[in-house]
Order: C-alpha cells, then sequence, then structure tokens
C-alpha cells in the first residue's frame, strides 16, 4: 500500500464511520517505532506507522486510522480530542476504534537495555546505568565502598 492509496481508504473510512469527510493528508511515516500513529494538531494530517500494516494487515491499520480519526473530527469540532476526555472515549467506543496498537516486533524499546553495570568492591550491589559514571568519583550507596565496573 502506498501513500494514495492510504489517502483513499483514510477518507472512505471517514464518510463509512463518521458520516463525515476528511479534509487533509494522510500518509506513512517510517520514523514512528513505538506507535502505531498520530494526529498532527498543527495542520490536522494524520501520520501512519507502515510496519503497522506490514506485520498485522489491513484490519489493524483500519483500527489505527479508526482512531486517529477520532482525534482529527473531535479536535475539528472543538470537543475533547484528547485520550483521557470523555467525548474521546465514547466516539472510541461507537466506531470500535481500538486504545492500544500491538508492538511490532523487533522494534526496541530501549527501557531493558543496560550498558553499563557496576560492583560494589565490599558488598557486591550491583548497580545498572544506561550512561557511564565516574568511578573515582561515586560511592556506592549502600555501603560507601568504591564502585568497579564489570560491564
Amino acid at each position: 500500500m502506498n501513500n494514495k492509496q492510504l489517502q483513499k481508504l483514510v477518507e472512505r473510512i471517514s464518510l463509512e464511520y463518521f458520516g463525515r469527510s476528511f479534509h487533509h493528508q494522510a500518509k506513512f511515516n517510517k520514523r514512528l517505532r513505538t506507535t502505531g500513529g498520530r494526529y498532527l494538531l498543527n495542520n490536522h494530517n494524520i501520520e501512519i506507522n507502515p510496519k503497522q500494516y506490514q506485520f498485522f494487515g489491513e484490519d489493524v491499520l483500519v483500527g489505527i486510522i479508526k482512531h486517529e480519526l477520532c482525534h482529527y473530527h473531535l479536535h475539528i469540532q472543538g470537543m475533547g480530542y484528547q485520550h483521557r476526555d470523555l467525548d474521546f472515549k465514547v466516539l472510541m467506543k461507537k466506531v470500535g476504534a481500538p486504545r492500544f496498537c500491538d508492538v511490532v516486533p523487533g522494534v526496541s524499546l530501549n527501557k531493558e537495555r543496560v550498558i553499563h553495570r557496576y560492583e560494589c568492591s565490599i558488598c557486591q550491589v550491583q548497580y545498572n546505568r544506561k550512561r557511564r559514571i565516574d568511578v573515582a568519583k561515586y560511592v556506592c550507596g549502600k555501603c560507601h565502598g568504591k564502585l568497579k565496573k564489570i560491564l
């Protein structure tokens, strides 16, 4: 699916489920990693993660489009368009839009990645850090022992 086909799909879904036309641009954005799509407030365009379509198919893509169109139509009408707003929750339920999307396999969220590991020379407590620390400046928080880098 290319951007032209995506635009036509978004316009069709907008008319079918919302009864309103979509007058802006919808396109794939390959830089999106952890989200299925996004609605841009400043220009009212919608961007979709192409990996969601590649890995999960058209059914998931339609769900993401419905979700983003909920943001779009509510914002255009001056209603509550944010996830926490009641207007948004009611419209999502009405059109059957998902709240979240699945995580694409192979995408790193950088939450579990540990680059540097330090250990206290006295009590053997280990510290995991994303950034390197100066072992001459810092000591163990438990016993004030000297730290050494082990990984």
